[in-house]
Formats: C-alpha cells, structure tokens, sequence
C-alpha cells in the first residue's frame, strides 16, 4: 500500500450525487478522505463535475475495481461554474415550457442537460406518441444560444429523471440506486400473495413497482420447499392442517386436528418426518417451535388467518 491511507486503496468505496436526495454514483476515493456534505469533482464525458458526498470512504467487502476515480475537492472556480450551469438549465427548462405551449405541442419537460464547452441543451420530455419538433428546436436553439437535442422518454425514464415517493414512504428506487430497469411481472405479485390490482403494485410511473422483484426469490424457495395449503402436516403441537403461510417469517400456519387451534411453526419443523423431527429435537418443544395464535382456542374459533405481514391463507 502506499503512504495515504485510500491511496491505491482496494475495496475502497465512496458515493456522491449530482442532486439532493437524487440518484447514487460510487467512486474509488483514490488518495482523497472527503467527508460527508463535502462538493468533490466526477469524471464525466464532458469533464469534472461537481457533485456531493453523501457516504464518506469506506471499505467494503465486495470487488470494486473499475469505478471511477475521484478527481479531489471541488475549488471556488469549480462550484461557480457548476452554480452557473445550474441556472442556464434552468432557463431552458422555462424557456422550453414556454416555446412548447407557444407551438401548442402535446410535450412534457422533464429534465435538463447542459454541456459548456461547446454549449449543447439536451431536453428529456414525455408524449402520448411521436411529436414532429423540428420548429421548435430550431427557435429553441435561437433563444438559448447554442446546440438543442430533444430526447424523448418512456414511463420509467420519467419518474426517474423527476424523483419522487414511492407507496412505502421513500424515495424512488429508480431515482435513488437502481442501474437498471429488470422485467417485473404480474406472475411475481401472484407468488407473493399479493392482490392483482393495478392500483397496488403499480409504482409512480404507472408500471408494476421494480421493488416486486427484490423479495421475489425468497417467496419461491419458501414455495418450493413448504407444505402446500390443505397438507396434513405433523407438528410439534399434534397433527394438523396447513391455512397458511408466513413467507417473511418462514413459518407455516397448521390448525390442529384435536382442538382446532392454530399455530404457527417454523418451516422447519413441518417439512420432515416426525420421527426426524423427534430424532433432532427430542420430545420438547424446540425454541421457536409452535406458537399459538391469538385468538385460537379450544372451541375452534379461528383466530387471525395469517401470522405477520405478507403472510397467504387458504
């Protein structure tokens, strides 16, 4: 290793982003130690630009190699150019609002690019299909003194480049982390027990939620290797049949045959023999074996059908 303490750090890792609260960039820090809140310089295709650390340098288990290096602290001289950089987007993102009303064009501003050197506008926009701009690029390009591209973009692009909070109360994924789009289907909302309904498991660009994804592989194991719905299973309270399923918890939810009561057991301890089951645990109750669920008792009224959140019952 060299003499600094990140110099020629391997497993080294910071991250920054060009916006608050906007999307997660991550470079190799190299021999520079900023701190959180500090403006440092990203390279990019066009040159250094400035950009905010928001996770300080830090080692990290996984491979980094290859990310970008970051280029030190931003100076004075940098941070005006980025603050005025700044306000030429945000005259063209007037400007181009106004020219697009003005040719009565059925389009939608949503974010802005500036290159410097030379002066090129790329404007990202949404339209319910194609939109003829040859005009309005031309007087776009007058007005902002320099090169206008047009660029248009789908449902997912635009949530992304506009930010916003998801169903769970957080920033967008897609806005935040998220590299790429993967394909999410309906299929992977039917696997985790949750109801089919557009306005459920579609996020805020009207696409079904990415995060349908995340939790996905966990349900089908838990599927693939629990008992089926209706099974008669053993367990470590009796005999009893399977009402449900506690995917997040890894538990079964079995009605006893003798009393009607129910209980949740681990995965576990449903899915062998009992004479295995006895064989590892003996004839105790092993620690988080069977728990009765609230409001089951001996009279056999049914208590809660599932035991915790994302829980399936039949």
């Amino acid at each position: 290793m060299g003499s600094g303490p990140y110099s020629g750090a391997v497993g080294m890792m910071m991250a920054v982003s060009f916006e608050r609260y906007g999307r997660l960039y991550y470079l190799d820090p190299g021999v520079h130690t900023p701190t959180v809140g500090t403006k440092v310089l990203v390279p990019t295709d066009a040159g250094p630009e400035v950009a905010e650390c928001v996770w300080a340098p830090q080692w990290v288990d996984d491979e980094v190699a290859g990310l970008p290096v970051c280029e030190g602290v931003a100076t004075e001289e940098h941070l005006a150019k980025d603050e005025e950089n700044r306000a030429k987007r945000a005259q063209a993102r007037v400007t181009a609002r106004r020219l697009i009303r003005e040719h009565g064009l059925p389009m939608k501003v949503i974010g802005v690019d500036y290159v410097s050197s030379p002066p090129v506008f790329t404007v990202y926009f949404s339209a319910p299909h194609r939109v003829d701009f040859r005009a309005l690029v031309r007087e776009l390009a007058g007005r902002l003194g320099g090169r206008v591209e047009l660029r248009q973009v789908g449902p997912r692009d635009e949530a992304r480049l506009q930010g916003g909070i998801g169903p769970c109360g957080r920033d967008l994924c897609c806005s935040t982390f998220l590299k790429d789009f993967e394909p999410v289907s309906v299929r992977m909302a039917k696997d985790q027990d949750l109801p089919v309904n557009p306005m459920r498991i579609a996020g805020a660009c009207g696409r079904l939620m990415c995060c349908l994804k995340y939790e996905h592989p966990l349900y089908q194991d838990f599927h693939a290797k629990a008992p089926k719905l209706g099974e008669t299973v053993e367990t470590p309270a009796g005999e009893g049949v399977v009402t449900g399923h506690n995917v997040p918890g890894d538990k079964v939810v079995v009605k006893l045959s003798a009393d009607g009561r129910k209980c949740a057991c681990p995965r576990a301890s449903v899915c062998g023999s009992r004479q295995a089951y006895e064989a590892r645990y003996g004839d105790g109750t092993p620690p988080g074996g069977a728990a009765l669920l609230p409001g089951s008792g001996p009279s056999g009224e049914a208590g809660p059908a599932g035991a915790g959140t994302g829980g399936s019952t039949g």
